[in-house]
């Protein structure tokens, strides 16, 4: 009997040696198996388990069998780190290539811009034409948005022009509209108050708010990148001297829908809370996004006395100091020298 149970138990250990044996080598050969061809898309759902993403890399006909990957995991520590997302897998990438790819979250990064320039309603018709993002906003949603933001206060700011900092914003699939907007809120936030903290004082930008609406104005009025600066200068010139901005953007702004392309004599003088040839001051909210550059170049104006520029018709403008000196440059690069054509006297 004794020699029975030695006999078995030396075939057990033998059995578990050439299993072993077996099972190594196996494991060895799954792990130099390779992507066959590029794969534009795999995904791991939310909440997926590594059997789940496993079952699921072999009835792709990616890596089998599954249970060699939920090893390979279970063996590398790596079982409960995956991330779930849109990954896309290359021509050439073994089961730990993979895995790594899955546990690092490098997940497929979708981009949509938000372009400096643009108002709310140019925003909303990409982000709602953009079939990346999950689409979740009602017209209703949109026309109070900004109460959807959650970081906002008071009444004043209920408006959502200029609110959404421009940038190319990347992310995975399934993100929402409201969350693309959110983020771009936040950063619009961030970079104000950043640039605010460490602004040059005027008298006449009281809050970020303030800074906020006469960057879009420099945004909309400036030619030259480089300008910047001069533009928000003149600007600040003229609101400290309590004259009107007298701005063509406000007034195209204020039209609305009714704008045709043209502003006409009658449109200057018509009133409205953004006619800045009829009322002095700031416009009750921002005309359109404007850029980064144009938040700083009004925190951060170039030193001149200048109170008038004109297009010179290259992208630069012309500074005056005067009206008679601006008279002349209108002059000379509107009316191509015609004087009996000038107007602004009238």
């Amino acid at each position: 009997m004794m020699k029975v149970i030695k006999w078995l138990f030396l075939l057990l250990i033998i059995a578990i040696f050439v299993l072993g044996v077996v099972g190594n080598n196996f494991y060895n050969k799954y792990k130099t198996q390779q992507v066959q061809a590029d794969i534009a898309s795999f995904e791991i759902k939310k909440g997926s388990s590594i059997r789940t993403v496993a079952k699921n890399l072999e009835k792709q006909g990616i890596f089998e069998p599954a249970l060699a990957f939920v090893a390979l995991a279970k063996i590398l520590g790596q079982d409960t780190k995956i991330k779930a997302g849109e990954f896309s897998l290359k021509k050439g990438m073994t089961p730990e290539d993979v895995l790594k790819h899955f546990t690092q979250g490098a997940t497929i990064q979708y981009q949509t811009k938000i372009i400096e320039g643009n108002t709310f309603k140019e925003i909303i018709k990409v982000i709602k034409a953009d079939t990346n993002l999950v689409q979740t906003l009602s017209d209703d949603d949109y026309r109070n948005i900004m109460s959807l933001m959650g970081t906002v206060e008071g009444d004043k700011y209920n408006h959502p022009e200029g609110w959404f900092f421009p940038d190319t914003y990347s992310y995975p699939r399934n993100t929402t509209d409201l969350q693309f907007l959110k983020r771009s809120h936040k950063a619009m936030i961030k970079y104000l108050k950043k640039e605010w903290e460490n602004r040059e004082v005027h008298p006449k930008i009281k809050t970020p708010y303030d800074a906020l609406i006469l960057a879009s104005i420099v945004e909309k009025e400036t030619g030259q990148s480089s300008e910047r600066p001069m533009i928000a200068r003149v600007f600040l010139n003229r609101l400290e001297k309590g004259m009107m901005l007298q701005t063509d953007p406000t007034i195209i702004y204020g039209l609305g829908d009714a704008f045709d392309g043209n502003i006409r004599k009658r449109d200057l003088k018509k009133d409205n809370p953004y006619n800045t040839y009829t009322r002095t001051g700031l416009t009750p909210t921002p005309i359109t996004t404007p850029s980064a550059e144009d938040i700083k170049a009004v925190l951060h104006p170039a030193q001149s006395d200048a109170l008038y520029f004109v297009a010179r018709g290259d992208g630069t403008s012309h500074f005056s100091k005067t009206y008679s000196e601006h008279k002349k440059a209108v002059i000379r690069y509107q009316l191509k020298g015609n004087a009996k054509r000038y107007q602004g006297d009238k």
